[in-house]
């Protein structure tokens, strides 16, 4: 069977006030184009469906338009966990009407995976589902004790126990998956993750995925990834769009997945193409260099973070200009030169003068590091050298005296 792996599609938000709605759409296209073409019979999504537990209107549209092209009036299963932004009793709302759709909907942490027919292959794909497993979801009380390594302690015991409840439905004679969302050890993150915890949640450890899984399709990451350490193939599919300028270059992707029961599944990640991309200018010749940029026609389609060093304010008419110049520059960053030596000096005479020497050699070579002996040489003149002002200034006496 074949298999598509998202997550982490956060409809509804946006980049510093700016509206991603049109670029959401576009990848949402994308997702059922490529869902279409590689003939996929199934869809995992790991969590994430909303920005917030509100989402507007036109968010909820668009995730059900989705959901329907993606299942192929009901031919096709979605599967679907709620994460940390979603609200597991607005998602599962429309668990009636997604039903009739093959839709299925997990808000909540449950005992027992979904066991999925796929007509084409004529195999079950079983599937344990965790959504985002706060105390609240999963009935724990974790935060009354008082150790803050028992707690974690605990939250990963306890989420060990979860997965392997589900992996005693596991068989030999199906394709056996975990999907959760949540932050695994060994995982990078980003800054558009935004943590929303109630009553605080834990790295889990790849070790308490069971090993009976042939994969595990994780959401909350926004960075495409699979996890090293872990026993069993594991992968975070990533957000379909980058939604902070510290994913900025990095390139988006849903996973294929396609094998059969006991056997190794292939995992294939499939790069998006939708979306404006991310991108960061350092201008460190003022403003001269940002309007030869613009003129030039420097990242044209992409949403822009400008950091640009100025000796002198910037007025609000070169703000306005810019950004009139550039619609899609987000931030402007200016960095004054006068304020950033004042910075600089008043760290460098708060250093030990072993390390203020450190720092100079290695700008004078390149970066080459002095040695011990040479530190010690230094620092040794440098004692005699006060001695030397101390008996100049009549402070010790001269032992020549």
């Amino acid at each position: 069977m074949k298999l598509l792996h998202t997550a982490d599609w956060h409809l509804g938000r946006s980049l510093e006030g700016r509206s991603r709605d049109a670029e959401q759409e576009q990848v949402m296209d994308e997702i059922c184009s490529i869902a279409d073409d590689e003939s996929v019979d199934a869809i995992l999504m790991a969590g994430d469906v909303f920005d917030t537990v509100n989402p507007p209107a036109a968010s909820e549209a668009l995730f059900y338009d989705t959901a329907q092209r993606l299942s192929l009036g009901g031919k096709r299963p979605v599967l679907i966990i709620a994460g940390n932004h979603d609200s597991p009793e607005r998602l599962e709302a429309s668990k009636p009407l997604a039903g009739r759709q093959g839709i299925s909907i997990v808000g909540r942490p449950v005992l027992r995976p979904l066991a999925i027919p796929i007509k084409r292959t004529d195999e079950i794909l079983v599937l344990g589902c965790v959504p985002y497993p706060s105390e609240s979801r999963l009935n724990e009380c974790l935060s009354e004790m008082n150790d803050e390594d028992m707690i974690k302690a605990a939250y990963n015991e306890r989420l060990a126990q979860l997965f392997h409840m589900q992996a005693k439905s596991f068989n030999e004679h199906a394709v056996n998956i975990l999907m959760t969302h949540l932050f695994a050890a060994g995982g990078k993150e980003s800054d558009s993750e935004r943590p929303i915890q109630v009553g605080g949640a834990y790295t889990v450890h790849p070790s308490a995925f069971p090993h009976s899984a042939q994969y595990v399709a994780l959401g909350h990451l926004h960075r495409p990834q699979s996890l090293l350490d872990s026993p069993v193939p594991a992968r975070y599919a990533g957000s379909p769009l980058a939604y902070s300028f510290s994913e900025a270059g990095r390139s988006k992707s849903i996973t294929i997945l396609d094998g059969a029961p006991g056997t190794a599944l292939a995992v294939n990640e499939v790069e998006l193409k939708s979306g404006h991309p991310l991108t960061r200018w350092r201008a460190e010749n003022g403003l001269s260099e940002v309007h030869q940029w613009i003129e030039e026609g420097r990242d044209p389609e992409a949403w822009i973070d400008l950091e640009i060093r100025l000796d002198e304010a910037m007025s609000m008419h070169d703000i306005q200009a810019l950004r009139k110049a550039r619609p899609m520059i987000v931030t402007i960053r200016p960095i004054y030169s006068g304020i950033e030596a004042d910075r600089e000096r008043s760290e460098r005479s708060n250093l030990p003068i072993d390390e203020l020497f450190i720092r100079f050699y290695k700008k004078q070579t390149d970066g080459a590091e002095p040695g011990a002996d040479l530190i010690r040489l230094f620092m040794q003149l440098i004692d005699e050298d006060e001695a030397a002002r101390e008996v100049a200034a009549g402070r010790i006496p001269n032992e020549a005296d």
